[in-house]
């Protein structure tokens, strides 16, 4: 199968989030399974930087812009995926992340940007740039792709289109001005194409025009068809749902293993976990936080963003740490209030609370390997995947039950000890107090030495591997191209 798979961020080129590991890791698993997939990234200086040898394959423009476009050919570093990088200085060569500036603030032109972006990536469909390849299935990937399918629906003969939704609560939202910049058609200007609440929605170009849908969980694909979790787009989607279908990612356990992790002080194995007490030990001293091997130590890495639920691990924490029953370990940025917030209870308890503002990969690894407990209260979920690494690190996730968070870890009960089927923790209310309570219940059973082994062990035996999901994605390619 052919395909090109669209996105605006793929580890190790870019990486700002989640969306960076998956598209990292999905298309060389599809190349294993002889599929010929080629990626289509925007040239950020950091692409260009770490994507090697590049060359030059074709120059043109598209409709609506009039500078000049370069298209770069290389590979995905450490894989042989083809690599194609979108190079229009003026739209992408800036200091800062793919989507904001150096201040935090959104870039005023994303809507040009990213709009430019899916006219090249629909020329490329096409085979209109000369290169004599076209795919049979055009993936792409979230809001910032979202143009690509919409743009595509215009054209006959045309390759079928799979949309991947990652977060729905992203959208690619803009003034409705901005219709007339990208000479946009007028029948993009509907309710039931791009138009949503006066703005137009990138996002809404996949969700309607594409021949499938896809969220990263079946859980999260049911849930944003409801109005908690659809954002005003449960309509739409209930209306697709025959389209609509969740597939779970999977995790590159070439990065994510403690058994061979290169950024651990030691390593371990469900054969010899000795080297876990050295990763807390080290872990504590990294933070400057009391040593003390008995000690729970709770940990989180994640976006500090309200989807998060960070304010949940605050307000639950921070009389845990009062009574110096845990230690705290959060790494994370986002949301200026929940970084003051953290700042001010790292103060109050610096010998038992570690704080990182920002992201470091390194650190994010010694953290799964030195944690006794993972701490994700997510108010929504797509997927997941810390809970994920968290298992394979025997640091069992304790999460909210919503998303790809219900989809992967299993709540520990009386039964599921005995049939050997525990891997964490679960709750459903999205509270301190739920947190708090399901916390101490979790504290409970590591007291108990061999049943928190137990639950060590069975988390690590756990296999999220690509290959599963990337047959699956296979066989939904294969339901685009009958549709």
């Amino acid at each position: 199968m052919r395909v090109l798979f669209a996105t605006s961020e793929a580890h190790p080129l870019i990486k700002t989030g989640g969306l960076a590991d998956v598209c990292g890791s999905l298309p060389p698993a599809l190349k294993r399974l002889r599929n010929d997939v080629r990626m289509i990234l925007p040239a950020y200086p950091q692409c260009l930087a770490n994507a090697g040898k590049l060359k030059s394959v074709a120059r043109f423009q598209v409709a609506g812009f009039d500078q000049d476009i370069e298209l770069l050919e290389g590979q995905l570093p450490g894989t042989r995926v083809p690599l194609y990088l979108v190079d229009s200085p003026l739209h992408f060569q800036r200091a800062g992340d793919p989507y904001r500036a150096s201040d935090g603030r959104d870039w005023q032109d994303n809507h040009l940007r990213y709009a430019l972006f899916c006219r090249v990536i629909v020329q490329l469909a096409l085979n209109r740039l000369d290169l004599d390849w076209a795919p049979e299935v055009l993936h792409c990937n979230d809001w910032q792709t979202g143009l690509a399918p919409a743009f595509l629906s215009q054209h006959s003969p045309r390759p079928a289109s799979l949309f991947t939704v990652h977060n729905l609560a992203y959208q690619g939202l803009f003034a409705p001005h901005a219709a007339d910049e990208l000479i946009l058609p007028p029948e993009f200007w509907r309710m039931d194409a791009l138009e949503f609440h006066g703005q137009i929605s990138f996002i809404k170009g996949g969700l309607a025009f594409a021949d499938r849908i896809n969220t990263v969980s079946p859980t999260y694909a049911r849930e944003i068809q409801t109005t908690q979790f659809g954002h005003g787009l449960d309509g739409l989607l209930h209306a697709r749902s025959a389209h609509l279908s969740g597939i779970l990612n999977g995790v590159d356990y070439r990065q994510w293993d403690p058994v061979k992790d290169k950024h651990l002080p030691a390593r371990y194995s469900t054969d010899d976990l000795s080297g876990k007490a050295q990763c807390k030990a080290a872990l504590q001293a990294t933070f400057g936080l009391t040593p003390d091997a008995e000690k729970p130590l709770l940990v989180h890495v994640g976006r500090m963003v309200a989807q998060k639920g960070v304010d949940l691990i605050l307000g639950a924490c921070e009389p845990l740490l009062a009574k110096k029953s845990i230690q705290l370990v959060i790494l994370g940025s986002g949301e200026k209030a929940l970084e003051t917030q953290a700042r001010g209870m790292a103060a109050r308890h610096a010998e038992a609370m570690g704080l990182k503002i920002g992201y470091d990969e390194a650190l994010a690894h010694q953290i799964e390997a030195g944690g006794d407990l993972f701490l994700m209260p997510s108010r929504f979920e797509p997927c997941g995947l810390n809970q994920i690494y968290s298992l394979r690190y025997g640091t069992p996730p304790l999460v909210r039950h919503t998303g790809g968070l219900a989809d992967t870890v299993t709540d520990t009960s009386s039964e599921t000890l005995a049939a050997g089927k525990a891997t964490g923790f679960v709750f459903d209310a999205a509270s301190d107090k739920a947190l708090l309570n399901t916390i101490q219940g979790a504290l409970k059973v590591y007291a108990d030495t061999a049943t928190w082994q137990q639950l060590m062990l069975t988390g690590m035996k756990q296999c999220f591997d690509w290959e599963l999901s990337a047959r699956t994605y296979h066989d939904l390619y294969k339901e685009c191209t009958k549709a």
